[in-house]
């Protein structure tokens, strides 16, 4: 019996490999791909048309979203001036809270100007320390010595630079009171050369045009003690600004004299064209408009339409019948025949 058993397990395992072998020598059968149909030259064009309509859909629907976006955010924008700013984080009320402050501030502080580069805090504070008490001082329209130092730092490691003369200073009171006696020390040497200006920083602070002239052809390098003495001739200075540039500290051309009365304005007027640092002033009032100088005031123009009527009859006396109309002639009348009447012919003959 167990001799049976093992002849039957050998049988099935010979099965079981043999079905093994034709298995694994059978190939796999590759499924057959579908292929793709070649589109006609028809069918390109309208798949690239329709692709295109698809593209330009899109883009219109971004201009009309990015549209939109932009009317909300003009609107929040709207809102949100009223609540808050998002550049600051300060509510409206805030900013004019603080604008409100500055202008108190500014109305404390007094300007100083065409100072020598070599003053210090402790000479103004001298200067001004009897008008009341000083908060803070500071420097400005400083010209470092190096383009890599900044103002601050040149101011206080006393860098300027070596063509550099003048400087100006902010000076702030506690009181705005002390500022307005502080105005007292306009005008005032402060140095040899040096006539210091001072006036309240505040924009409010008028400036009266009637007491004032322009002048303009002023030399790059000119000093504001060299104006006033030019004009001192006129009447009472009471302050010279020149305009400068922020950067090189060099005049623009052009500034100001502010005189104590306007009787001095009309004798300044007769300096215009007078020599300072060898170029002619330009002076007029504040307020005028300066008009070029015209080269030849004596010849009279003739007026444009007689020009334009001469050289319109000059080219067609040359150019005859080229784009030109010919000029009408005179209607001759052809002479009628008197009729005579039948009556008076028969008693002629």
């Amino acid at each position: 019996k167990e001799n049976k058993k093992r002849k039957r397990t050998e049988e099935v395992e010979k099965v079981s490999e043999d079905q093994g072998s034709s298995v694994v020598q059978e190939p796999p059968v590759k499924a057959k791909k579908p292929r793709k149909k070649e589109l006609s030259k028809a069918e390109k064009k309208l798949a690239n048309r329709e692709s295109a309509l698809e593209r330009a859909d899109e883009e219109e629907e971004q201009k009309l979203f990015q549209s939109k976006a932009k009317q909300k955010k003009g609107a929040s924008h709207a809102i949100t001036k009223s609540v808050v700013n998002s550049d600051t984080g300060t509510t409206v009320k805030q900013q004019q809270k603080k604008r409100v402050a500055d202008e108190t501030v500014n109305r404390r502080t007094v300007f100083v100007g065409n100072l020598p580069v070599n003053c210090t805090v402790q000479v103004l504070k001298s200067l001004f320390k009897g008008y009341g008490q000083i908060k803070s001082i500071r420097f400005r329209s400083l010209v470092p010595a190096e383009d890599t130092l900044s103002k601050k730092l040149a101011a206080i490691k006393h860098k300027v630079h070596p063509n550099a003369k003048f400087v100006n200073a902010y000076v702030v009171f506690k009181e705005e009171c002390d500022a307005i006696k502080a105005l007292n020390e306009n005008g005032t040497e402060i140095a040899s050369g040096f006539h210091i200006r001072v006036d309240i920083a505040s924009k409010t602070s008028s400036h009266d045009n009637k007491r004032s002239v322009f002048l303009g052809n002023l030399s790059y390098d000119i000093s504001d003690d060299a104006v006033r003495e030019h004009f001192s001739v006129c009447g009472g200075v009471v302050a010279v600004r020149i305009v400068r540039d922020r950067k090189t500290g060099l005049g623009k051309g052009f500034g100001y004299v502010l005189f104590e009365n306007t009787d001095a304005v009309h004798l300044a007027l007769k300096l215009n064209d007078s020599l300072l640092m060898g170029r002619k002033v330009r002076v007029k009032r504040c307020g005028e408009k300066w008009k070029a100088p015209q080269k030849s005031p004596n010849r009279s123009r003739a007026p444009k339409d007689s020009v334009d009527a001469t050289l319109k009859n000059k080219r067609r006396s040359n150019d005859s019948f080229v784009g030109e109309k010919a000029n009408p002639l005179k209607s001759t009348k052809t002479k009628r025949l008197k009729t005579v009447p039948r009556n008076k012919a028969g008693k002629n003959e």
